[in-house]
């Protein structure tokens, strides 16, 4: 059986993000999806000002949007078009991003359940050095949402 979902991702591939999704969010990140597959999504993002702390690195809270962001596609790619919302979210800081910088981010599913999904994500720059790594678990929550 074909998972629409997927397809329209991997049709997506080498495109902005938020040219086809109804996401503010993925909108204001501004990243370019670079791979989808079944359970992983991976993304390249520029380290823009309006990202960063005053110290110019990437901003933790932008880190966790970012994710929190791909790895919503993702799973919303395995979920028979149920959206699912985050329960948690927890994060690793472990080097820092710079603006001007690309960030890849790319999501793994761990487990796909019925109403929980668990999953896995990590930013590592161009020269593969991790940023930020996380795990979260998500909820289903409803199936209005569709790719834009």
């Amino acid at each position: 059986m074909s998972n629409q979902i997927l397809d329209f991702f991997k049709s997506k591939v080498n495109s902005p993000i938020g040219n086809h999704s109804p996401s503010p969010m993925s909108k204001w990140l501004n990243g370019v999806l670079i791979h989808a597959e079944e359970g992983s999504i991976t993304a390249e993002f520029e380290v823009r000002e309006d990202m960063c702390n005053p110290a110019g690195i990437l901003h933790g809270g932008t880190s966790a949007a970012l994710l929190d962001d791909i790895i919503g596609m993702t799973v919303y790619t395995l979920s028979n078009n149920i959206f699912y919302s985050s329960v948690n979210l927890s994060i690793d800081y472990l080097f820092a991003a710079k603006c001007g910088e690309k960030v890849i981010v790319t999501s793994k599913i761990i487990r796909m359940g019925k109403k929980i999904a668990h999953a896995e994500g990590n930013i590592k720059n161009t020269d593969g050095q991790i940023i930020a790594k996380c795990s979260t678990n998500l909820v289903a929550t409803s199936n209005t949402i569709l790719p834009g």
